[in-house]
């Protein structure tokens, strides 16, 4: 897992809204700042969450606004990170893209990933044995679908293992069993998350519920 600190964490979830702020004023894709840390350089796979607060201040209560990112650490993380918000406000098919106003109802979350890795167990059956909601994220594979659900997910949703597989088997468009099938690849990978506690507030990294 990459080292980042709560400091490394902010300077994320910050840029993250700055480049979406500065799209939907602009039209430009951000530039990333000058000199940071060599850690902000190095590959890595990372996605951005916005989620819109609906309930009165302090009550937790949001719905999904936009996730977009990239599993593999295919691009520099501070690049990566750039184009996940944009692309998070703007291009997520599920959603129509976000409005400057809006921003101020919206917290960001980021997810900086460790590179997938392909969960073999020989009898399918014992697969959810290998998952540990809280820690683990998932991808399923099958032919051209694929889907992706984030640690936080499973936690959030109170999700056991078996649950976690079929509900991201779903995301890729397959029947919720086919992790049963040997031919369905599955991949697990974990997550650094750091989140803002209220729009352009103050960002903290969240606890999973994993040791």
């Amino acid at each position: 897992m990459m080292e980042l600190s709560l400091e490394d964490g902010r300077l994320l979830v910050r840029l993250a809204r700055k480049a979406v702020e500065s799209y939907l004023k602009n039209e430009v894709l951000l530039s990333p700042p000058a000199d940071l840390k060599d850690v902000f350089y190095k590959p890595c796979g990372v996605f951005v969450t916005l989620n819109r607060l609906t309930g009165p201040a302090g009550s937790g209560r949001k719905e999904l606004r936009g996730c977009i990112g990239f599993p593999e650490p295919v691009k520099p993380l501070v690049d990566a990170l750039i184009e996940a918000a944009v692309a998070a406000a703007v291009e997520d098919p599920r959603f129509p893209p976000v409005t400057l106003e809006e921003m101020s109802t919206i917290v960001i979350d980021v997810s900086v990933l460790t590179p997938p890795r392909m969960l073999e167990a020989k009898d399918r059956g014992m697969l959810p044995k290998e998952v540990k909601v809280g820690r683990d994220g998932l991808i399923v594979e099958r032919g051209f679908n694929r889907g992706l659900l984030l640690p936080q997910v499973a936690v959030e949703e109170n999700w056991d293992p078996e649950t976690f597989l079929s509900y991201t088997c779903i995301k890729a468009g397959l029947p919720p069993g086919c992790w049963l099938d040997e031919k369905t690849r599955i991949y697990s990978f974990q997550a650094i998350v750091f989140e803002e506690t209220s729009p352009n507030g103050e960002v903290k990294k969240a606890e999973l519920g994993c040791p």
